[in-house]
């Protein structure tokens, strides 16, 4: 019988020297792929070296205006254009052209940068009174009330009318009179007005006058306009006060039409309150100290703060604050000493809270209140300067020495409100009670003071920050420490993949679902969250206890691993417990609202988009970053290590505490920097989920705007390359400088980690 076998296929044999060109081809092959895999992630890594290189570069391109100091050019030297004493200056949007008011009832318009006179128009009204003084109106209002020898003022407002025939822009001077040619009776006696002062509101023309007798004559137009016409009758109402044994040398009324300033050449201020029909004397206040003069008295922008020059060259800021009385009184803020002489003339910015003050010496300063800045001193004439004038957009000014010439000079000063103690110290702001941390970027009007504190968003970021680790670090941690060393593989396999894919849930959506649901579910189940703070861990505790004093053989019938099952239920319980137990505790305990309970017992303000929200919110965000690095960490330490440990009688928590922690400390620790890193840097959830507001409170029941989510909410309305825009820039380079420095010093401990631990 013949047996047939299947004859087993053999490879072909290969002579020595074809098998050892096979082996060189793979070898040559794998070395090939080994340097592209080699040159790939070098380039992938130079590359975002590069990114970020340039991103910093591009921010510090961006913020480096912010410090570059003013500049100032003398641009002409001219004598006076017209005759007479010069009563006022003012320039034109552009500075290019000006007006000079003389003691002859005349405005003479002439070009700024050559003196050349471009018109002369006689004042109408004037008659065979002569002018005896002068008051400007609101900043930027281009108007003027000119007091007359016979008691009597006349409203008067140049204007440079811009027009572009054939494509070349035309300056026109004109020169209006807003309440008629006709002066209007201020004195009755028809005594000269000394000094005058005056302020325009929507139906009140509020004039305020000192006459040659020493008498404060406080004057009300009311307004009220034709339906049939354009033309505007008022209603006068007047009343005459006693100086109260001050020599008028300053008046000033400010824009709200309420407070009148009258101040002597010692000193002595008298602040009234005029928007009765009496006035009130508030307040007595000394503006310089003993054995100092007052030599310049000017409104601020706003009208809120009063800026006293001494004749020893130094300028106070002075506005009201309130008292321990609920009382308003004028204070001295902050003084500005540059000047080397007497101040003899202050101008104040048009739409910004600085000032120009010249000295006797022929020296002009230009400040900031805000910012508490010197910007810059020069000389400008040999000789006192008599006259200040300072353009619309505060480019350039004009100053008029005692020897009768005129200095035009340009001006670059874009950010005169950054400094450092306005970007990170406290900042006694107009209207505050005391000097404080604030961030107020913008609003509607020139006379609002920008804040532009980061502190307050520093702040902010680092507390919610602070809030979400706290949340998300306990969790994740000891999470990725049970998942790696004490579960069951099949149950990891289901555990960590669903962990892990939280992390792709949209920013914005937990956000929303933070602000819109979550939020509103806290404040009216608050006592539910303490006592769920208190009853979880517990539970939990007593339910491991339990489960460890089962009898054994109930015990072998969970599978090893599948312990942490057995909590899932005791969760949702002791959760569903809690918040059905909120309101009995919130009637029993806090009168049935412990929001309210918090506020007045324990003077806690709560607000409903809170620290507590975004720290759960964004600790769920977190939670997956931290755990996904931290449990391959721990799963990642070599076996032979627990065996060994295991092998020489420690137990599994001796193990794990003593051998696997510490080995994987370094993956531990950069879980927790990384999730860090992406708690700093969150944005839409801290938008979405708190009040957005930036107040330095570190209450859990407080909200708080942080760096990043401050840069999403204003940069789109922000103005290019203005002030505004370029601090937003700042905050971006302060939080990329945060971040990059934390993150080095985080892998320099990580390092020092690895190499004490990489022995074991």
């Amino acid at each position: 019988m013949l047996t047939l076998y299947d004859a087993p296929m053999t490879e072909p044999t290969l002579s020595p020297a074809r098998r050892l060109d096979a082996v060189d081809s793979r070898h040559s092959w794998r070395m090939l792929k080994d340097r592209m895999a080699r040159y790939g992630v070098a380039l992938g890594g130079s590359s975002v070296i590069i990114a970020i290189v340039l991103i910093f570069f591009y921010l510090l391109y961006v913020v480096f205006p912010l410090f570059v100091p003013a500049s100032s050019e003398a641009v002409a030297d001219y004598p006076l254009p017209g005759e007479g004493r010069t009563l006022y200056l003012g320039m034109e949007e552009h500075a290019g052209m000006a007006v000079r008011y003389t003691d002859a009832g005349r405005a003479i318009y002439f070009d700024t940068t050559s003196g050349a006179t471009l018109g002369e128009v006689t004042l109408a009204g004037l008659g065979e009174s002569r002018i005896s003084s002068v008051a400007r109106g609101a900043q930027g209002s281009q108007q003027l009330v000119l007091g007359l020898s016979d008691g009597r003022a006349v409203v008067v407002r140049h204007r440079f009318a811009i027009s572009y025939p054939n494509d070349v822009r035309t300056v026109t001077p004109t020169l209006l009179y807003p309440y008629g040619e006709t002066p209007l009776e201020v004195a009755d006696s028809g005594v000269a007005l000394t000094r005058l002062a005056m302020s325009e509101g929507d139906d009140l023309l509020l004039l305020a006058a000192t006459d040659a007798a020493g008498r404060l004559h406080v004057v009300k137009f009311h307004k009220e306009s034709s339906l049939l016409d354009d033309e505007v009758t008022l209603q006068r109402e007047g009343l005459v006060l006693e100086g109260e044994g001050v020599a008028a040398e300053f008046l000033l009324l400010e824009p709200s039409q309420r407070h009148l300033y009258l101040a002597g050449a010692s000193g002595q201020l008298l602040h009234y309150d005029v928007s009765d029909d009496e006035a009130h004397l508030l307040e007595r206040v000394r503006l310089t100290p003993k054995g100092q003069g007052l030599r310049s008295l000017e409104l601020l922008v706003g009208g809120y703060s009063l800026l006293a020059g001494s004749d020893k060259g130094e300028v106070s800021q002075w506005f009201p604050v309130r008292d321990e009385h609920n009382n308003y009184q004028l204070t001295r803020i902050r003084d500005f000493h540059s000047q080397q002489q007497g101040i003899a003339s202050i101008a104040t910015e048009e739409r910004r809270k600085g000032f120009l003050a010249a000295d006797a010496s022929g020296r002009v300063g230009i400040y900031h209140t805000t910012a508490h800045r010197t910007i810059m001193v020069e000389q400008v004439a040999s000789s006192p300067i008599t006259q200040l004038s300072n353009a619309p957009r505060s480019n350039a000014f004009l100053a008029e020495d005692a020897q009768g010439r005129l200095h035009f000079w340009r001006v670059h000063n874009e950010h005169p409100e950054i400094s450092w103690s306005s970007l990170w110290g406290k900042v006694h702001y107009e209207g505050y009670e005391k000097p404080n941390h604030t961030w107020q970027s913008s609003s509607a009007s020139n006379d609002f003071e920008p804040k532009f504190s980061l502190t307050p968003l520093a702040f902010g970021t680092l507390k919610a920050a602070f809030y979400a680790m706290l949340i998300a670090v306990p969790l994740a941690i000891l999470g990725a420490i049970y998942t790696a060393y004490f579960m069951a593989p099949r149950m990891r396999q289901l555990v960590k993949p669903t962990i892990e894919i939280m992390e792709a849930l949209p920013t914005v959506i937990l956000g929303f679902l933070a602000g819109l649901w979550l939020a509103p579910v806290l404040e009216n189940h608050l006592p539910a969250i303490f006592v769920l703070l208190l009853l979880m861990p517990l539970a939990v505790l007593l339910t491991g206890f339990a489960f460890h004093r089962l009898p054994r053989e109930l015990r072998a019938r969970i599978p090893e691993g599948w312990e942490a099952a057995l909590l899932v239920p005791v969760v949702m319980g002791v959760t569903w417990l809690c918040f059905t137990l909120s309101l009995p505790l919130e009637n029993l305990l806090f009168g049935g609202d412990m929001r309210s309970w918090l506020s007045n017992e324990m003077g806690i303000d709560y607000d409903q988009r809170n620290s507590l929200v975004v720290g759960i919110a964004m600790g769920f965000a977190v939670i997956p970053t931290i755990f996904s690095i931290a449990e391959d960490a721990i799963f990642s330490v070599p076996k032979h290590l627990t065996f060994g440990s295991l092998a020489l009688g420690a137990t599994p928590w001796q193990t794990m505490v003593r051998v696997v922690i510490l080995t994987a400390s370094p993956g531990i620790f950069s879980a927790v920097m990384i999730g860090m890193g992406r708690a700093v840097g969150e944005t839409m959830i801290v938008l979405m989920a708190t009040g957005n507001t930036p107040v330095m409170d570190f209450s859990i029941f407080q909200g708080m705007r942080t760096l990043s989510a401050n840069i999403a909410v204003e940069m789109p309305e922000s103005e290019v390359a203005s002030t505004h825009y370029r601090i937003l820039f700042l905050a971006a380079l302060v939080l990329f400088l945060f971040t990059f420095v934390f993150n080095t010093l985080a892998e320099i401990v990580r390092q020092r980690l690895r190499r004490k631990y990489s022995s074991l």
